[in-house]
């Protein structure tokens, strides 16, 4: 029986920093889902020895090793190398992959370019996998350690190419612990930093626990993760984690949102209601709109938006009264970045967002407004870098202002700007206005 896995991705451009590895990710979420624990995500680039060293490592330590990329045909492609070297195998063609490969190229009316064949090669115990995806099929190896018989595939890197062959020929090779059960779950939280929900949790987060709790932050959401581990059936972990997740909203109360991360939360929320949101923004330029519109749906809730980065546009789009800016209002105006400024703007969404369509009024339900200065000039000692205001106003006539003070690069700032939107839209929507958000400083409610 396999409990345990570890995964391995391979390429210069991964220890560099140059590209993102999504696939370990992904293969850890499909292991888990199979009942087999991920226990160690490691990376190197492509050197011969590094790779060898790694895949002989990590099956010391886990029941199956996956490795991705690395099986291209070019001279840093080594991934196939090290796993002959690894198990004390010999390279040899096979006839079926070369035919594959030949065949792929004749398809196309291409000539195939003799480096191509080194992609036919596997270790001789080992065996090809089928990738009608491309060009690379996958290898299936084990190798001995400690009387132990560690299963190794390697995978393509392509996630077009690796997702279909994960599912079609490693997952079904695999064999779990039919007696025990993995199982996790997510809750999401707002309004609170990590410190704080793990004080407030306390016991709950004991490492002896069974489901384990635990958290991790990003841009204003913490994530409670919780995972059961154990013997019995997938109802038991499930009555488990209905238990552990009881515990926790219970202890966080409305700062809870649910398993969606916060863009999917809203946009849920949203079209359960019938209602609609249009956006007016100046420091994140349409970062806001985009955190919705990349959703599948978002048609439904979005109508759409204004981004008015420079004064003249938001007096002229959004009818932002000349006199709150310094220009025209002279030196004591509040200008762009204050309360004043945010909800002019989220008011006028609100007012110039009615289409006429299909013989309908459609207004918005809610909008948005974000103004702020992401750096990294611009700054003053009363409103110095990362000072953003955010508003929301309803058709229901109420609206908000809060001032944020965010820290990091330009980047940073907007990307956080976003999130702290989309929490005070989520206020609004789970009847929680009154509660402090990360990272607030001061609000003004109209």
């Amino acid at each position: 029986m396999q409990h345990t896995a570890a995964v391995l991705a391979v390429g210069d451009e991964l220890t560099l920093g140059q590209s993102l590895d999504t696939n370990s990710r992904h293969l850890s979420a499909r292991l888990l889902d199979l009942g087999l624990t991920p226990i160690e995500h490691a990376t190197v680039p492509d050197d011969l020895d590094q790779l060898v060293g790694a895949m002989r490592r990590l099956a010391g330590i886990a029941d199956v090793v996956l490795i991705t990329g690395g099986l291209g045909p070019t001279a840093d492609d080594l991934t196939r190398r090290a796993l002959a070297e690894a198990t004390g195998d010999e390279l040899i063609e096979d006839a079926e992959a070369r035919a594959h490969i030949e065949g792929w190229y004749a398809g196309r009316a291409a000539k195939m370019p003799e480096s191509n064949l080194v992609q036919a090669l596997r270790p001789r115990r080992g065996r090809c996998l089928p990738n009608p995806h491309g060009t690379a099929p996958g290898l299936s190896a084990s190798l001995g350690v400690g009387g132990r018989t560690v299963a190794i595939f390697a995978l393509p890197g392509p996630p077009r190419e690796m997702r279909p062959m994960l599912e079609t020929h490693v997952l079904p090779a695999l064999q779990p612990d039919a007696s025990r059960t993995v199982r996790t779950r997510l809750l999401r939280v707002f309004g609170l930093g990590e410190s704080d929900v793990a004080q407030r949790l306390g016991e709950l987060m004991s490492r002896d626990r069974n489901p384990l709790v635990g958290t991790t932050a990003s841009l204003g959401v913490v994530t409670v993760r919780m995972r059961y581990d154990g013997a019995g059936d997938g109802q038991a972990a499930e009555r488990a984690l209905d238990a552990s997740e009881g515990a926790v909203r219970e202890i966080l109360g409305r700062h809870s949102i649910g398993p969606l991360d916060l863009p999917e939360a809203v946009l849920g929320a949203l079209g359960e209601r019938g209602e609609t949101l249009a956006v007016a923004e100046s420091c994140t330029g349409g970062m806001l709109a985009a955190s919705i519109t990349d959703l599948a749906g978002a048609s439904r809730v979005f109508a759409g938006g204004f981004f008015t980065y420079s004064n003249a546009a938001k007096h002229a789009h959004l009818g932002v009264a000349e006199s709150l800016f310094p220009e025209r209002g002279g030196s004591d105006a509040p200008g762009a970045v204050s309360a004043e400024c945010a909800l002019a703007m989220a008011r006028g969404c609100l007012e110039r967002g009615v289409l006429e369509w299909a013989g309908d009024r459609q207004r918005p339900t809610h909008t948005l407004s974000v103004t702020g200065i992401a750096g990294p000039d611009g700054g003053s000692s009363a409103k110095p870098v990362g000072t953003v205001w955010i508003a929301r106003a309803s058709s229901d006539g109420s609206a908000i202002a809060r001032r944020f003070v965010l820290k990091g690069d330009r980047g940073t700032v907007r990307a956080w700007s976003v999130r702290a939107a989309l929490s005070c839209l989520w206020a609004k929507l789970a009847d929680a206005d009154d509660l402090t958000l990360l990272r607030e400083e001061e609000r003004r409610e109209a």
